[in-house]
Order: structure tokens, then sequence, then C-alpha cells
């Protein structure tokens, strides 16, 4: 008879977790999961279990934490809606290319395929979504199916899910080390780097071009810096995409910003006009709507050459790291001589955000978002951590709030998911506990997740909830106006009264109607947080729309440069019709705002 010690197998499978560095996990209980639950009480010195209150907040904050943290993410969900309800929060992390684990309840084996209660088989649901999808066969090979399941997440960047049987938790199997966690697993994995010729072959091309831009995504990583260096030498200006923003400073005049709709004027303009586009570390979803407009010459660098050509056709790929590329690129090149084409774009860009600087500084009475940004930006600390929710927040925020590459923010990017916000703060608190956490949300957003503000409370998370509620599905709204539709539809919200809801739930709040009673609700929020506990600011703002710079058409005929308005602007007929360019900027507050020609004509670029 063999006396090795034993373990349940739901503990050497939490085992297995906790070696790969997590120390929490979400979900909600089940009837089919609890051989987890009763493992995870055993394991609560070690493992920390964070009760959601709805299975997708969990998966939601199992993506956010992935993110935010480059580690893998743990949520489960228990058979049949518990497991449905995960789906949301899988497909973020899916999208976004972030390692999550999503643990999945069934009914013991005993009684599967006997149309048992919450029975159904689960794997074929999860085919879509995830990178790795196992049902476990038998209690011995649970802790290690999980370990798999957590090396597959990590190798494709992606969602891992297994289920388990709930009879399987309980069995009682040899106590092994079962994770194959290795010294290995903590190096930097070799990336390529371009050639000589390569560098020289887009050094080339640059010479060759009119107006070149470099359109940088986040694959650039910590070489912001470097990027502008490179800019300045080659006077060539830097179009970023939405998840770059913090990588590369704000404040460095030739970084136009973002293109499309979450967008600044100048890097939609300046883009507009480009005979020459070099995407450097860049997956840039609008590409149909921004890389079509007008041809150009197309050169993409990327680790992924599976990317090549995914976006625009091709001219020249380089397969290599974006940070490395431009470290060889300034070797390799000679300072330009100064741009007419840089310096238009440059002055263009300083116009832009004059006029952004204008609306955040200015009362308003109602509230406009501008203001509530201004405050966010004054109380944040260095290092704060931003969740953002979907709507015209991220429009506001790419616009209006300050980052740096000490921030760590996170959005739901491709999938888009609305109530990300609440989720993405509670993920950022538990990570990183000693940091300052913001949730920025709508109020269509927050309402689809506010029951999970309670998790806060119960935990004692002091994030700042910051809603942002104007009665309106304001981003969905914009669109509807430039649609030949008889009137809006569906975008109108019932107003609530977060404030009340917040404090019905213990959580201490404020409402805020006009930019004068700001300050001393963000003070107030600062000293709440400060003493550990949550606090949520409802901003009554205006349901105005912001400036829709992806209206604007740039062309180039016969050397002359026109710009106008899309014909598919206002097609509601529910805006004000602009009869000029200039009658559109000042319907937006902007008269100061000129048109690109006119920044041309004053640097002498030759088309």
């Amino acid at each position: 008879m063999s006396n090795q010690a034993t373990v349940p197998a739901s503990v050497a499978m939490l085992r297995v977790i906790e070696s790969w560095g997590v120390d929490h996990v979400f979900g909600y209980p089940g009837g089919s999961f609890n051989s987890t639950m009763s493992a995870l009480e055993l394991e609560k010195e070690r493992l920390q279990y964070i009760q959601i209150r709805h299975e997708q907040v969990g998966a939601l904050a199992a993506s956010a934490d992935a993110k935010l943290t480059g580690k893998i993410g743990v949520a489960f969900g228990s058979a049949g809606p518990g497991a449905t309800n995960l789906l949301t929060g899988l497909y973020d992390a899916r999208e976004d290319h972030a390692p999550v684990l999503a643990l999945i309840g069934q009914v013991p084996s005993t009684n599967m395929n006997y149309n048992y209660f919450q029975e159904f088989v689960e794997n074929p649901m999860f085919a879509d979504v995830a990178v790795y999808n196992r049902l476990v066969m038998t209690p011995e090979s649970l802790p290690y199916v999980v370990d798999k399941a957590i090396r597959e997440a990590y190798k494709h960047q992606g969602v891992a899910v297994v289920v388990i049987p709930n009879d399987f938790g309980y069995v009682q199997i040899p106590d092994e080390p079962y994770s194959s966690v290795s010294p290995s697993d903590q190096k930097v994995r070799p990336l390529p780097e371009a050639t000589d010729e390569e560098v020289d072959h887009v050094l080339a091309m640059i010479a060759e071009a009119k107006r070149p831009v470099i359109h940088v995504g986040r694959g650039i990583g910590a070489g912001g810096d470097r990027l502008v260096e490179l800019s300045k030498k080659l006077q060539i200006p830097l179009i970023l995409t939405g998840l770059t923003k913090g990588l590369v400073p704000d404040d460095y005049e030739g970084n136009l910003g973002y293109a499309n709709r979450a967008a600044m004027k100048a890097a939609d303009e300046i883009f507009g006009v480009a005979d020459l586009v070099i995407a450097i570390g860049a997956d840039f979803p609008f590409a149909n709507l921004v890389y079509r407009t007008h041809p150009f010459k197309f050169v993409q660098v990327d680790t992924d050459e599976a990317q090549f050509g995914r976006h625009h056709f091709l001219d020249y790929g380089v397969w290599s790291d974006a940070t490395s590329f431009v470290e060889r690129a300034l070797a390799r090149s000679e300072q330009a001589a100064p741009s007419p084409f840089f310096k238009a774009a440059v002055a263009d860009n300083l116009n832009w955000r004059e006029y952004l600087n204008k609306l955040s500084n200015r009362a308003s009475d109602p509230l406009e978002f501008e203001a509530v940004y201004k405050e966010i930006n004054r109380i944040a600390e260095d290092d704060a951590v931003f969740s953002i929710d979907v709507g015209d927040n991220i429009i506001n925020s790419f616009r209006y709030l300050n980052l740096t590459p000490k921030n760590k923010w996170t959005i739901s990017a491709l999938f888009a998911t609305m109530g990300y916000g609440l989720p993405g703060a509670i993920a950022g608190k538990l990570s990183f506990p000693n940091r300052q956490v913001f949730n920025i949300s709508g109020d269509g957003a927050f309402s689809m997740v506010m029951q999970d503000l309670i998790t806060e409370k119960k935990y004692k998370l002091p994030v700042i909830n910051i809603i942002t509620s104007n009665t309106t599905l304001n981003f969905i709204k914009s669109e509807q106006d430039d649609i030949d539709m008889v009137r809006h539809s569906g975008i109108d919200i019932e107003d609530q009264d977060f404030a009340m809801i917040a404090q019905a739930m213990g959580v201490e709040s404020i409402t805020v109607h006009n930019s004068e009673e700001l300050p001393a609700a963000f003070d107030q929020a600062v000293a709440v947080t400060k003493a550990g506990r949550p606090f949520l600011i409802d901003a009554k703002i205006t349901a105005k729309r912001g400036l829709p710079v992806e209206v604007l058409q740039m062309k180039i005929e016969d050397g002359q440069l026109s710009e106008t308005i899309s014909p598919a602007y206002n097609a509601n007929h529910t805006l004000d019709q602009p009869q000029s360019l200039q009658e559109f900027f000042s319907s937006y507050d902007g008269d100061e705002l000129r048109p690109l020609a006119d920044f041309f004509n004053e640097a002498g670029v030759e088309l």
C-alpha cells in the first residue's frame, strides 16, 4: 500500500495557477463549480477569490488584468449561464491579445449525457474564442491540463478554456509538482531586427517622398523617445494608433495624435495628403476607412510578418521590432533639411491643441466634458491607472487625458465592449494596490455593470469612479447624425441618480452639474480614496458632439489642396448645416481653427 501524500485535484490545480504568479481570480459560485470553491477556501492564504456579481465582469476584469500586467488573468463560471456569461469578456481578451485562463464548471461526470440540470456540451461554444479548449477527462489530469492551458495562453496571447466536471475536483490525487514553471519563462523573447539593407531601402523611399508620415502603434513600446528623435531628424510627422497614447510624448509638436474618429484634426488632415505611410508596430483596425482615401506608398515594419499587407497593399515590408528599426534608422540616416511639409504639420497641430486647451479651460454651466478631464488631469498622480469605458470617453480621453509611460491604462480596443471601465478599474486596483485608479465611464456603459460597484465596496478598493452622464448613447447618436435616417433611433436613455445608487451600496458619491462644482468634488474623491474607500462622481454633462474631424476630406488636384466636409455629415439633418469649412469649425466653437491649406501656403509646401 502506497504512503504517498495526496491532495484534492482542485487544490492541485489552484497550486499550479499560483505557481504562475497569479494571486487573485474572478468568478461567481455555482453548484457545478463547488469543488473548486472548496479548494479556493483551502488556498485562500495564497490565492484571493474576488466575488464579482456577474461573470461578464469577471472575464472583463481578467482581460484587463492581463493587459495591465502582462500576466495571465483568471476568471471562472459555472455550467450553463455562468459559462455563457463569460463570453463577452473572453472575446475582449481574444481581440486585444490578452492571455486569459477561463475555468468552466460542468456537471459531475456521472451525470453527463443524462440531460442533467444545466448540462450542455460547452467546449463547442468556446471553439472560436479560445486558442486552447479542453474538457478534463480524469481527476489526475486536471492540474496538468490547466498548466498546459496557461502555457498555450501565453504562447498565443489569447484565451485558454478548461471545462471541469465538478466531481473531479474532490478526488484525491498524488501530491506531485504538476506545474511546469521554469526560469526560462522569465526570458525576454528574441525579436527580429531589420538589416542595414532594409533600413537603407526605407530611407531611400523617404528621400523620394514629398509628404511622408509615420503611423506608429503600440509595438514601439519603450522606444517613444527614440522615435521622436527620428521624427525630428528626418522631418517626418507622427500619427498614432489609439493604444500608443502615452508611449510618445503628447507635448511633442510633431506628434499629431490619432487618425479616423477618435482623432485629432491635424492627424486626419495630414494623413489625407500623405504620399508615403510607414506603419511601425501598428495594427490599425480602421484602415479600410483611412488607408483607402487616396493612393500612397506603404511600408510596414512589424514583428509578425503575417501582418504584412493586412491593411494596405504592401510596397515594402520589414520584419523587425519597432524600436530596433527606429534605432538603426537613426544610426544610418543623415539630418534632413528643414521640411516645409513638417513645418506645416506642426503648425496645424499647434492650432488644434490651442483649440483643445481653450475648451478645457472655459467655465461651463451646464457642464461640458472638457472640464471633467481638466479635473482628472489636475488630481491624477504621475503613475495613476486608468480604465476607460467604450463610447465618447474614448474620443475624449485620446484628446484630453494626460498620459505618459509612467501610467497604466486599459480599454476594450478591438472588441469595444461597453461596460469595460468598472471591471478594468477593479483589476487595476487589485494588481496595483499602491497606485491611484480611475474608472471613466459613460452612463450607458456604466449601467451595464454598475451592480459591481459593490465589489469595490466589498474588497475596499479605493477607485475614483467618474460617470459622464448625458442620458444619451452619444457615440451612436453621432454616428446616426451622419446617416440619412428619418430621426435618431434608440439613443435616448433614462436618467439615473448614480450618486444615490452608489450611496445605497455604501459608496460615497457626489453629483455635479457645472464646472464650478468640479474642483471640490474631485478634492473629495482624492480624500476619500486616500482613506481607502471608493468614490463616485456623477458628472451631469451635455450631450454635445465633439468636433468630428473624420468628416474632413482632402484632395490634391493640379497642385492645389482643397479641404471639404464629407457629404455624409449631418445626413440626418439634426445639426446646423455649415455652408463653409470655417462655418463648420465655428459650429464647434472653433473660430480659431484653420484649414490645412493655410499652413501649407505659409510654409511654402509645393504639391
